[in-house]
Parts: C-alpha cells; structure tokens; sequence
C-alpha cells in the first residue's frame, strides 16, 4: 500500500453468485482527486462504490484511507447512494432543524450553516412536504456535515435543479483542494463537469478499462479539436462520455444478439425455452405437431 494513496484496489472481482459483477478491476487514487466513473447501468459502479465503503465483505485487496475497507475500516469515508430516499423517516413530518441535530450539526455549526447555504436548505422545512429535489439537499446536507477524507458519491446529483448542483459541485472543489479530501462520483450527467475532475475512469462489463489523468487525456483532446471546429454546444467531456455510453450499448447489444448458424436469424431465449420443451417437456404430448 502506497502511503499517498487514498484508494488502491487492485484485481478485484466479484458476484453475487450468478454473472461477474466486477471482473479483475483495478483503480488507485491519490488523495485530493476527484474521479468521476463513466458508465451505463449495469456497469458495476455502484457494487465498486459500495465495496470502498465496506458495506459488503468480500476476498480481496481493496484498501481506502490505508486500511482495508472490510477488516479495519477507517474513520472518514462516507458513502451517499439513492437508497436514502426510500427511507420512510426521510418523509416523515419532521423539520430539517431536527434532523440536522439528531446528526450533530451543532459540532460543526459553521460547516451546517456553509452546506445549508450552498444546497439552499431552510431548517424549517418539513420532510412530508417538501419535493424530492428538495429532500435530496437535505439529505446531502445531513451527510456531509461530519469533515470526511473519502467521499463516494452514486447519482446523488440526479434530483437537484441546474443552480444548486454547480454550487455543490463547487464546494466539493473546494474540500478537496484545501483538505486533500478524496471524491468517487458516479454519474451519468455530464454537464457542467468539464472542468471538475481530475480524473475520469471508463467502467464497463466490471471492469475500469480506460483510467483518465485530466492533464494528459489524450482522447479528450482530439475530442476538443473536433468539438470546437464544429462550434458544438455541449461540452468536450460530455460529448465523450456519451461516446463511451453508446459503443458499450451497442458492443452489449451485439453481444446479447447470437446469430443461429442454421438459419442465419439472431438466437433468442425463446428458441432455447423450445430446445428445453422438446427435450424435458410432456413426452406424451406433441406441442409442435
């Protein structure tokens, strides 16, 4: 384990007992950057962000903050995920000001009042009336109240409007440039991102197949040359990782389409369900008579 690294995994896979869900990945990160994961659903980003924040115990070498993530957890690493929202207390008729100090804002009452500022939260806001983007800020909120080291973050930003999620986005900058705190965040919007991430990690079929240094991507740049001789509207990066996105969809579809040499048509499951039937169906009875 390198003393400057605050994630190393290396080779890890996993399943859950049926297909592979991580299949021999790697990925190491200094501490202070900011790695986003591109990649479809699927992909094995949130099993990847989930195994970080220890919360399932697997064989393998996964070490965050130096210290294995399953056998000796360290202090600092905090995961947000969308699981949250389904959380019935989270609509319950409670005031945000409860909530906060149920989480113990009044420790750092400072770093409470910076993050209800910069995700636009009012304490007095109670939890069954609000709207779900507005629910997301108070979860965000809740979660990072307590100074963390390693931040893994999965699709949290979906809910939030154009303005609040720059300035989080912002703020996030901030903790990792004046901390040296870590960031993983999968997401699969893109803009506003171009000048955020110092890394940006391709994830497909379980496994991280191109890790990215955003001072030498070499690919991102003979995207930009493109991008700007066209006058394109979206961003390079975006315009990449939507790139990235379409040839897995379509490296998967193809993938899936098996071609029946005998009748030169895709195979479908519908032909292996009628080798089944006609193998260990009723023997008694002729369903393609």
């Amino acid at each position: 384990m390198s003393d400057d690294l605050a994630v190393e995994v290396r080779s890890l896979s996993f399943d859950y007992g049926g297909p592979t869900i991580l299949d021999n990945l790697s990925l190491q990160l200094r501490y202070g950057s900011r790695c986003i994961l591109v990649g479809a659903n699927g992909a094995g980003k949130t099993t990847l962000l989930r195994m970080l924040a220890g919360k399932r115990m697997i064989p393998g070498d996964v070490k965050v903050l130096g210290k294995s993530a399953f056998v000796d957890a360290p202090n600092g690493v905090t995961y947000l995920g969308t699981e949250w929202a389904n959380n019935p207390v989270v609509k319950s008729d409670l005031n945000v000001e409860y909530l906060l100090r149920s989480m113990g804002s009044s420790r750092w009452p400072e770093r409470t009042q910076r993050l209800l500022q910069v995700l636009d939260v009012d304490v007095n806001w109670r939890m069954h009336q609000v709207s779900d983007g507005q629910r997301r800020r108070v979860h965000l909120v809740m979660g990072l109240l307590q100074p963390w080291k390693l931040l893994l973050l999965d699709e949290v930003t979906v809910d939030l409007d154009v303005l609040v999620r720059g300035e989080f986005l912002n703020f996030l900058r901030e903790e990792s440039e004046t901390r040296g705190a870590t960031i993983v965040y999968a997401t699969h919007i893109f803009d506003g991102l171009g000048e955020w991430p110092t890394h940006v990690a391709h994830v497909t079929d379980g496994t991280i197949v191109s890790m990215n240094d955003m001072q030498q991507f070499i690919e991102l740049e003979r995207v930009k040359e493109t991008h700007f001789a066209q006058k394109q509207l979206d961003s390079p990066l975006m315009r990449l990782c939507y790139q990235w996105l379409r040839d897995d969809r379509d490296r998967l579809r193809n993938k899936r389409r098996k071609i029946d040499p005998a009748t030169g048509q895709p195979h479908t499951k519908w032909d292996d369900l009628s080798e089944d039937m006609k193998q260990h169906g009723d023997k008694y009875y002729n369903y393609w008579k």
